[in-house]
């Protein structure tokens, strides 16, 4: 399909023809002399002014970025991608083979967070590179500053732990710096509690210094003489100013009001930085600034349009009546697949626009489908042989809609959309009848009656509970099924029109919590029947054997009821309506977690999953595909290691899927198993435009934040304004990454927290992965050896948090020299993981001893780790609740807490309960990463102390609620407490728990429903979910929550080991035990009663 394409094609052809004589999208440059180096389409590229074609200088399938000229103009360093991993690198400045500098493993984050091994510039001499590593950090928002010399092997870390972009003074004796990096974050005019503002570090005395004052944006400072040049926001559009070192101003220097400038760098006098994707170069002595023609002599491969396999994006499948072809959705494009011979069909053959949700009719002839061709989300359908044009359906709409449904007739499709509406659209009038709509969310699950004369559909409540619903398409009128009382959802007819199938929550049985008198509820899952006619009987009634002997009366009652049932199935089916919520009746199976039920004559189908908690599943089951016999009044499982199946039209046929396998098997058949019925998915070809397809991502991502963004007004941005300030980049888009900029720097006009973009199809580098022993390594220079600085914490029972140098018979310990790996002896000539690279997680030797010499050494054999993320963090947990326990002499306890998902929960519980005897408690969302349990967790702060309770033999008094904390409370947070860390210490000041100490959190509580999948398995959020004050009023958004007590951790207090906040905490819970100490009363003498 070629039609419309939003204007896809004009408008490039447009621009191209416009802007021929340059190109764009030019990122991350450097400057030396005359000479400019970028990244473009992933590679860097070299220009010489005045001469505008630029030069090839590096080309590898991964990234390569953030290059930066020495300041003597030899050399280049950048972060790159070429041995299976990210890593520091350096070439000469005129090109050559890339040196690789640095060997340990990166950290794999979302983009918002940026990339691990950013070159950030050199030190005045051209000696060491400054780059930033997620090494030692426990968390995303985390890096430290490292320096390694251009003929280096091992980094030496600056004295401060976390550090964002910075550059030298002249001397090499300060760092002018950003204590945040937040740079790759899509959220303009950004004022919540990482704001950035620019310091200046001093090296040698190790006192810190703030210079800029602005709320907002204040970043990526560059040092220039007596001034620091950075960009900030604080003139709405970002533009370049200086700090003026002598009188202390800030003034503006480019005055740009389109697009913001954009990763500027600092080189020999001159300042290179993005707008718009082209390059500008400022003079620093003029300040006057002009754009950088440059014209590149590329083939631009990844852009080129070629045919694709997309056997690997199947996103969705169904299948034919007759069992004969599956229909596939792969890639935005719709394929029908030959259950064994032929070859699979493209039915769209629509590269640039996204086909979804289709489904075949039941008569054979007709595919349905939502495309968007015409720019907007339509129902269309189209010849299953794939030999005509597709008819639309449905015309000026505006919205997601969700997959179309057909009547048992073939001659309408049910549909419902995001505005919460249910529709149903006729195939051949076209004609739209609106159904239904809810309140609160979506209408997903809709169904048709087999005489395609009613409907079927589940309803969400402002319970948050579903009911079911009838609509009469005769009368036009809606019948409800069930009370309200009980969470309903997926209905079903019976093909011969006796029942109603539903799945409903109704089973109660509480599962107790361990450590308190909790509860929750889990499984209540069973199927559910209504008989639609009054006078039908319950397929579970009582039955007897009798003994009726035959006369002729029975032979002609017989032929009369043959000819009733032909009759019968050319009438409507009478559904009696009054008294239906009585006529409620379960199936006789276990209650569980089950979804998907689907009907077919006599039986019904659903798939049991097994019981799942936050960090996963519980136990060892599988997904099940059950099914329930009603000839045999019976449930036996059908398949198992199944993701999801669908039915055929008929009922006779079934498709399922399990990982990368798809297949076809009868449903007649009483059981079958993962690779029966195979069918071949690896012939799925399509002939893939880059270009249209990245043009439709880029509208679908606009379309999407118009139509979900929690405030209608847009924040009061002109979105189709901004849909036209971006799309002009569109044709300058010559890689995936190009066009993740792109959308994230729209999406980041709406000026809203959880706005992110990634993903997508970009070249891959397939990995090495290298081996980490759960240490700090550092050098001893004398001694030419590495030796052991600290060994990290490990919870050894976990496999994730395992730590190997800690495991029982390994005898290492801090100080300890480590002299070989895998019998390689190691030097401090060489990096270390240089020889770890490959060994994650196989099995390798270590010779360590307590001196340099081999003698007297010992070898052991070890199983190192991929990641050393989780040790970090046990690591700084455990120092910090060792510090607070030697500090108080046991009386306060410590709680960190991660985040606000499965993990904070974890931890909180566990360290919680052990410590709930202590006087005082210290819970720490500082650096928490939000989520969505901060209600659980303050619901367990907040119980009462109401009542005791006393047994003969305890030593102690018991509290009623159970698990009552009696003693004073204080919370930290800064500025990486965000989302549900941000919400948290809101509420727990609202809930008077105690005093807030340190600093002002992220700001950030737009709520989101997770990723949205892109065509090309890349993701955008929706911001969706506004939060306001129990007057009504927004809050914490793009502010944060302000601390009770401000404390600040600086960088110098971190290069000494201290942390104010923490030894804040602790001195105002030891004045509150010391003014009211938490004690329980002593109980009364026992009574006498006689």
């Amino acid at each position: 399909m070629k039609t419309a394409k939003y204007g896809i094609i004009a408008v490039i052809m447009l621009a191209w023809l416009s802007l021929l004589a340059q190109d764009r999208l030019f990122r991350f440059p450097t400057i030396h002399g005359n000479r400019i180096v970028f990244t473009y389409a992933g590679d860097l590229w070299e220009v010489t002014l005045p001469d505008s074609v630029a030069r090839k200088l590096t080309n590898s399938e991964g990234l390569e970025i953030f290059a930066r000229f020495s300041p003597d103009g030899k050399w280049i360093a950048f972060s790159g991608e070429y041995d299976g991993d990210r890593d520091v690198y350096v070439i000469p400045a005129d090109g050559g083979e890339p040196r690789r500098l640095t060997y340990y493993p990166k950290r794999d984050i979302p983009e918002r967070f940026g990339f691990d091994h950013l070159v950030f510039g050199w030190t005045p001499d051209s000696k060491k590179i400054l780059f930033r590593s997620m090494r030692e950090s426990f968390n995303s928002w985390l890096g430290r500053l490292y320096l390694i010399d251009v003929n280096g092997v091992f980094p030496e870390p600056l004295p401060f732990p976390y550090g964002g972009f910075a550059s030298f003074s002249p001397d090499g004796k300060k760092l002018a710096m950003n204590r945040i990096f937040r740079d790759f974050r899509t959220w303009k005019r950004y004022k919540g509690g990482q704001q950035q503002d620019i310091w200046i570090y001093d090296l040698e005395n190790h006192t810190i210094q703030k210079i800029t004052q602005y709320e907002g944006m204040d970043h990526i400072p560059m040092w220039y003489g007596d001034r620091i040049y950075f960009v900030s926001d604080r003139s709405h559009t970002a533009n370049i100013f200086y700090y003026d070192l002598t009188t202390r101003e800030v003034k503006q220097v480019t005055f740009h009001d389109e697009y913001d400038v954009n990763w500027p760098s600092l080189g020999d006098g001159k300042i290179v930085y993005e707008n718009g994707g082209q390059l500008f170069v400022l003079d620093l002595r003029t300040h006057e600034y002009r754009a950088v023609p440059i014209y590149i002599k590329s083939d631009h491969l990844l852009a080129r349009p070629r045919f694709k396999n997309v056997s690997e994006n199947i996103s969705e499948m169904a299948i034919a009546p007759g069992g004969k072809r599956a229909l596939m959705v792969a890639r935005g494009e719709i394929f029908t697949v030959p259950q064994k011979k032929g070859d699979p069909r493209n039915l769209t053959n629509s590269s640039g626009i996204r086909e979804r949700a289709a489904s075949w009719s039941p008569d054979g002839k007709w595919i349905a489908y939502i495309s968007d061709a015409s720019g907007e989300d339509e129902i269309y359908i189209i010849p299953q042989h794939g030999r005509g044009k597709p008819k639309q359906l449905t015309r000026n709409s505006q919205g997601y809609r969700f997959k179309p449904v057909w009547s048992p007739d073939s001659r309408k499709l049910a549909y419902a959309d995001k505005n919460l509406k249910l529709y149903i659209v006729d195939v051949l009038s076209r004609k739209v009848t609106f159904v239904d709509s809810a309140t609160r969310w979506e209408i997903r699950d809709y169904d048709w009656s087999p005489d395609s004369r009613w409907l079927v559909y589940a309803k969400p409540g402002s319970n948050d509970m579903s009911s079911i619903y009838l609509y009469s398409l005769d009368e036009q009128r809606i019948y409800p099924v069930t009370s309200g009382m009980t969470n309903d959802y997926n209905p079903v007819f019976d093909p011969e029109g006796k029942y109603l199938y539903f799945l409903s929550q109704r089973d109660y049985n509480a599962l107790l919590g361990n450590f308190e008198m909790s509860y929750v509820y889990r499984h209540m899952d069973r199927v559910f029947l209504v008989t639609l006619q009054k006078d039908l009987p319950s397929p579970f009634a009582p039955e007897s054997d009798e003994v009726e002997p035959k006369t002729d009366e029975d032979q002609k009652n017989n032929q009369k009821e043959d000819s009733e049932k032909k009759q019968k199935s050319r009438t409507p089916l009478r559904i009696d309506v009054d008294g239906i919520q009585q006529r409620v009746i379960a199936l006789p199976i276990k209650a569980g977690n089950y979804s998907n039920l689907r009907a077919i004559k006599g039986k019904v189908f659903y798939l049991s999953h097994p019981m799942r908690g936050l960090s996963g599943t519980i136990g060892e089951g599988k997904t099940q595909l059950k099914v329930f016999d009603f000839s045999e009044k019976k449930e036996s499982t059908f398949m198992e290691g199944i993701q999801t199946y669908a039915l055929s039209p008929d009922g006779e046929y079934l498709i399922y899927r399990s990982k990368k396998t798809f297949g076809i098997v009868k449903t007649s058949q009483k059981s079958a198993k993962v690779g029966d019925g195979k069918i071949d998915v690896s012939r799925l070809e399509m002939y893939w435009n880059p270009r249209e397809e990245w043009a439709q991502i880029f509208h679908e991502a606009w379309r999407l934040e118009r139509d979900y963004f929690y405030a209608e007004n847009l924040h009061g941005v002109d979105w189709e304004a901004m849909r036209q300030k971006y799309e002009k980049l569109l044709p300058f888009v010559t890689h995936r990454f190009d066009l993740t900029y792109i959308l994230g720097e729209m999406v980041a006009e709406l000026s809203t927290s959880h706005a992110y973009v990634g993903g997508g199809d970009m070249p891959k580098v397939k990995p090495v992965k290298t081996a980490l022993l759960g240490a700090r390594l550092e050098p001893d220079h004398r001694a030419k050896r590495y030796r052991i600085r600290e060994i990290l914490y490990g919870e050894n029972w976990i496999a994730s948090r395992r730590s190997p140098l800690t495991e029982p018979g390994i005898q290492v310990k801090e100080g300890d020299y480590l002299l070989a790996i895998n019998g390689q002896e190691l030097t401090t000539d060489q990096n270390p993981y240089a020889l770890l690279q490959n060994l994650a997680d196989k099995a390798i030797t270590i010779t360590v001893n307590d001196q340099p010499g081999l003698q007297g050494a010992r070898t052991y054999t070890i199983k190192p780790i991929s990641s050393e993320f989780n040790l970090n963090y046990l690591t700084w947990v455990e120092k910090n609740r060792r510090y607070v326990e030697e500090k108080t002499n046991g009386e306060i306890g410590y709680i960190h807490i991660p985040d606000m998902g499965a993990r904070g929960l974890n931890e909180f519980v566990k360290s919680f309960y052990a410590q709930i005897k202590k006087k005082g408690l210290i819970i720490d969302v500082r650096y928490n990463g939000g989520g969505f349990v901060s209600q659980m967790i303050l619901e367990r702060l907040r119980r009462i102390l109401v009542g005791l309770g006393k047994a003969r033999n305890m030593k102690e008094l018991y509290t009623y609620p159970d698990a009552a904390y009696y003693g004073h409370l204080v919370c930290l947070i800064n500025e990486y407490s965000a989302s549900d860390g941000d919400i948290f210490p809101y509420y727990f000041r609202k809930y008077g728990l105690g005093e807030l100490i340190g600093t002002r959190t992220w700001g950030g509580v737009i709520g989101i429903r997770g990723y949205t999948p892109l065509i090309d398995g890349g993701y955008i959020t929706r911001p969706e979910f506004g939060l306001l004050s129990d007057e009504g009023k927004w809050i914490i958004e793009n502010r944060g929550v302000e601390p009770d007590i401000y404390v600040d951790t600086l960088p110098s207090d971190q290069a000494q080991g201290k942390d104010p906040q923490l030894d804040k905490a602790i001195e105002i819970l030891l004045q509150k035990i010391k003014a009211e100490p938490p004690r329980l009363p002593e109980p009364e003498p026992y009574p006498i009663k006689r």
